[in-house]
């Protein structure tokens, strides 16, 4: 289908979750915005995943909603519907590619609908993407792109720090005497059970760093993994700082701050790329050629070992002194 450009005025990006693929599709926005200079350009997206969103300054407006259930959720999808169908957008981009989404994309009426031509709602779209090669994830993000003439370049992933968690952070800082760059986070635990890398040996790794070199080590944690961060100290010979609890924007700051970020693959590891912070990340069931920034960007590394059955030991094949051996390397860069 041939698109009149000039004419394409206002802009729906459908992006409901998670936190994850909603910070990767912000890849793209700059891209975006450069090839329609003119346009409203809008993110619809689930609440809390709007809160990556916050101050990006490709976007200007982000439609947040609240997930609702039983009989409130139909209510919610017709009220939805209508609400977009109302804006009257010239092209929608179906990022999400599920039903919730290409549901909207159905009823909205715009008169450019864009998506992926293996969704399950591909006959919703009359613009139609293929998936290119397996890449970094954000990278690949722009393959939806391609029926709209923007090809994939370098890119940056945007996340706004709040004043006020700066602030928060850099009080803390000096509460416990840490010094800019002069500490490692950790952060051991995981919403995904079979993506942690044992708790012993985030132990181990952190003794080693203590034990040879001069930097201290933060735990970082979320509100569900308190405990891991808890039973990696229990297991230490030395001590390390427990993170105060901190919400999302909170614990960016704290990674913008911090040397380098040891964790699992997840979301923290993208949010590092985001605010220029070094990262190791240690992969066990997951493809780092997938879920890895070490692909596209410098400074973020990995270690996996792709001979390991990490259904059946959850160490991914990876001892505390092969990491450690990864983590003196990076610090010496």
């Amino acid at each position: 289908m041939k698109i009149d450009f000039g004419k394409v005025r206002k802009i729906l990006i459908i992006q409901f979750k998670p936190f994850g693929d909603v910070l990767l599709t912000t890849s793209y926005l700059e891209a975006l915005r450069d090839r329609f200079q003119n346009a409203k350009i809008d993110f619809l997206v689930s609440e809390p995943y709007n809160q990556v969103l916050f101050n990006n300054p490709y976007l200007d407006e982000i439609i947040a909603i609240k997930e609702q259930k039983g009989l409130s959720y139909y209510y919610e999808r017709i009220s939805l519907f209508s609400k977009i169908w109302k804006r009257k957008y010239d092209l929608i981009i179906d990022q999400q590619n599920m039903n919730s989404s290409g549901q909207v994309v159905l009823f909205s009426g715009a008169k450019y609908r864009l998506g992926y031509a293996d969704a399950q709602w591909s006959f919703a779209y009359n613009l139609k993407a293929n998936r290119g090669k397996v890449c970094y994830s954000a990278s690949r993000k722009f393959d939806i792109l391609q029926p709209l003439g923007i090809k994939k370049r370098p890119y940056k992933l945007y996340y706004f720090i709040k004043k006020e968690s700066i602030e928060y952070i850099d009080n803390w800082l000096k509460k416990v005497g840490l010094k800019d760059k002069k500490f490692l986070c950790f952060s051991p635990g995981s919403p995904v059970k079979k993506k942690k890398w044992k708790i012993e040996n985030y132990a181990k790794l952190a003794d080693l760093i203590l034990g040879n070199t001069n930097y201290k080590v933060v735990l970082l944690w979320a509100s569900n993994e308190i405990s891991d961060a808890l039973k990696m100290k229990e297991l230490m010979k030395n001590a390390p700082i427990i993170a105060p609890k901190t919400n999302l924007n909170q614990g960016v700051a704290m990674l913008k701050q911090s040397k380098l970020l040891i964790c699992n693959d997840g979301g923290l590891n993208h949010l590092s790329v985001a605010v220029d912070c070094p990262s190791l990340a240690i992969f066990g069931n997951t493809s780092p050629s997938v879920w890895s920034p070490a692909f596209a960007f410098k400074n973020h590394y990995h270690l996996y070992n792709a001979e390991c059955d990490s259904k059946k030991d959850s160490s991914f094949g990876i001892t505390p002194k092969v990491a450690f051996e990864k983590v003196m390397e990076i610090l010496e860069k």
